[in-house]
């Protein structure tokens, strides 16, 4: 009998009974990450000594799960998937892996990622790519591949992930699987390897919404490490979820979500957003009224940019500790100077040192204004336009990406513009701050495919419960991953 592939609360249950003990989990957890690395290649760290754990009343003691590899973890390697930190051992623990440790929660492992969280296509980490477990051709997306492709193989019932941009809901939509990114600062940020601060935030990848409340129940809470954190101790995520949603209202941008605004639309496309137009059937079949609203163009069009310029310029500052002397392999050179440069230029992939570049420019003093404090101006009216729609609306659906995950020759097309704001809309959720998550929403030429339900801040309870109900409604809970064999 196999384990791996059941919730959460089953498996406490059989743990509960005597009818599984933790190490016969672990045993299979750890057999399992194995097989995944290597078809996927999603882990760059297993831990094959891993032994199981105490059983109590806690839903998640003695569970196997894994870790993303920018989690700080005592005395076990972290990487964050870049080479400057290839053999970067921690002495402490993020405050979230603190969390998950006190509810008894067991990490075999420490999932592969794009460097430092750039990239979202899961090729540009340092122990190479991640491959989906759907279709060894195609992408997980990124940054949380690894993650993704763990939980979908059902090597795991969760594991962490982080979303600076969409690096938990978009591959999650593309492995068919669970992606939550709560409310900025309900997970403390202590311990994570910052990337852009304004934007990181931790969270958790499932097959099922009631999983991810439950870790997500664990993982949150206020952290005198983290100023940006909060005090969620009176939200309940996993007692929230009763499916009552009747009279709940949701909305829709036709500017995104509509066909006609993609003249070059691709077969997959076409699926995709009507598997989406039926997915709106079922949430009205279900009680919940779906209005369909317009957003001004032009901000639409400026998500991506406003993203590239604010990551960038905040990363190239968080990045600039990794100089090669302190920690990390050291460069080569006569001064401090030539050493550093030494190192950052062996130890980031080209993509780093492009968005590090641009970090460096934006910020300049005579460029400051006319770039990085435009993208702080554009972001605060897109935020404003959705906390306008907040107003009315408990929700924004919305499908996640252009379709099932890309070929990994296909990560550089974009079909035209319209498609690339489509693509990289969920980036609004980290600009605001939204709860927001991605649920399986289907198939599309045999592939999963996601839908996303992003709410206001604080209302994680409502956003979770609403894609509860959804999920009950769907056929799409608990997917394994089934392999497409190519001909």
């Amino acid at each position: 009998m196999t384990y791996m592939d059941k919730s959460i609360e089953e498996l406490h249950e059989l743990l509960k009974s005597g009818k599984v003990t933790s190490d016969e989990l672990v045993k299979e957890a750890l057999e399992k990450c194995h097989e995944v690395q290597d078809k996927c290649n999603a882990f760059v760290t297993i831990l094959d000594d891993t032994k199981g754990g105490k059983v109590t009343d806690n839903l998640l003691s003695g569970i196997p799960c894994a870790l993303k590899d920018n989690y700080s973890t005592k005395d076990v390697l972290s990487t964050g998937g870049s080479n400057t930190l290839k053999d970067y051992v921690p002495f402490f623990n993020a405050s979230a892996v603190e969390k998950l440790n006190a509810a008894g929660a067991i990490y075999v492992g420490k999932t592969a990622m794009d460097e430092f969280g750039m990239g979202g296509t899961g090729t540009t980490g340092h122990t190479g790519v991640q491959k989906n477990p759907w279709d060894l051709e195609r992408s997980c997306a990124g940054s949380s591949s690894g993650s993704a492709a763990a939980v979908a193989y059902g090597a795991l019932p969760f594991a962490t992930g982080s979303d600076t941009g969409d690096s938990i809901r978009k591959p999650a939509g593309y492995c068919g699987i669970v992606g939550y990114k709560p409310t900025y600062g309900m997970i403390s940020r202590y311990g994570l390897f910052a990337y852009t601060s304004s934007l990181d935030t931790l969270g958790v990848l499932t097959r099922s919404v009631r999983d991810a409340a439950i870790v997500v129940d664990a993982m949150k809470g206020q952290d005198i490490n983290d100023m940006t954190s909060w005090d969620s101790k009176d939200i309940h995520l996993l007692d929230s979820l009763d499916g009552k949603v009747k009279g709940k209202k949701l909305c829709y941008v036709k500017e995104l979500c509509n066909i006609e605004n993609y003249p070059n639309a691709t077969q997959e496309l076409k699926e995709h957003l009507e598997n989406f137009k039926k997915t709106i059937e079922i949430c009205k079949k279900i009680g919940m009224d779906v209005e369909e609203v317009s957003v001004d163009r032009k901000l639409i069009n400026a998500i991506y940019s406003t993203y590239v310029v604010i990551h960038s310029a905040e990363s190239s500052s968080n990045l600039s500790n990794l100089t090669g002397i302190v920690f990390g392999p050291r460069g080569e050179g006569k001064t401090f100077m030539e050493m550093m440069k030494d190192h950052r230029t062996k130890g980031f992939s080209p993509l780093i040192k492009r968005r590090l570049i641009i970090g460096s420019y934006v910020l300049q003093k005579e460029n400051q204004e006319r770039y990085f404090k435009n993208a702080q101006r554009c972001r605060r009216l897109i935020v404003d336009a959705w906390k306008n729609l907040y107003k009315t609306y408990d929700a924004v659906l919305s499908p996640v990406g252009i379709g099932p995950a890309k070929k990994f020759t296909d990560l550089d097309k974009v079909l035209d513009y319209n498609t690339q704001a489509l693509d990289e809309q969920l980036q609004i959720g980290n600009f605001g701050g939204f709860p927001s998550i991605t649920i399986p929403d289907g198939f599309v030429s045999g592939l999963p495919v996601g839908i996303n339900i992003t709410g206001n801040c604080y209302d994680d309870a409502n956003v979770l419960n609403i894609a509860y109900a959804l999920e009950s409604a769907m056929e799409y809970k608990n997917q394994i991953a089934k392999e497409v064999k190519h001909d």
